[in-house]
């Protein structure tokens, strides 16, 4: 029985994919406005996302962030700043699964979003403070070589829901 070439590469590559991508939340873009008029290309833009964690329901996040336009932002070659503003809020009862409840999830990463062609990434991960019964999102940039100290935070402050 002969196989076709790249078969067993391919199924991986979509079986790595699809990890990937439930280990991570995925963002809808909200909205958009552009910083700097460019001539040739898209404006540099801040974009904002909304992202639900993909662990716990209820909690949703929201970040802001820089977009590079031009000719290479346009065509996928742009490398984004590391500037970015988070916000998370309760927007529905919030459970808490046991790792998250007890910590072994600290630093979880919950929302990845590549910023250039190569090696630099825009994440969330999120902490839980059990003393205060708070979720704690932070948001950073990174890079293979020289990562950047520009971060934000924004928590949740788990609340009963919908009791009258």
């Amino acid at each position: 029985m002969m196989r076709k070439r790249g078969t067993t590469v391919g199924k991986r590559g979509v079986l790595l994919t699809a990890l990937l991508m439930a280990t991570a939340a995925q963002a809808e873009t909200v909205g958009e406005v552009s910083t700097t008029f460019k001539l040739i290309g898209a404006n540099d833009k801040i974009v904002i996302e909304a992202f639900d964690d993909p662990d716990i329901s209820g909690a949703t996040c929201y970040l802001s962030r820089a977009k590079t336009g031009g000719i290479k932002g346009t065509v996928g070659l742009a490398e984004d700043k590391s500037d970015a503003s988070l916000a998370c809020r309760q927007t529905g009862p919030i459970t808490l699964p046991e790792d998250v409840r007890n910590g072994k999830d600290d630093g979880e990463q919950v929302f990845r979003k590549s910023t250039s062609i190569l090696f630099k990434k825009m994440q969330v991960v999120r902490f839980y403070d059990p003393k205060r019964n708070t979720l704690i999102y932070l948001t950073y940039s990174d890079k293979l070589i020289d990562g950047s100290p520009k971060n934000s935070i924004s928590t949740i402050v788990i609340r009963p829901w919908g009791q009258k």
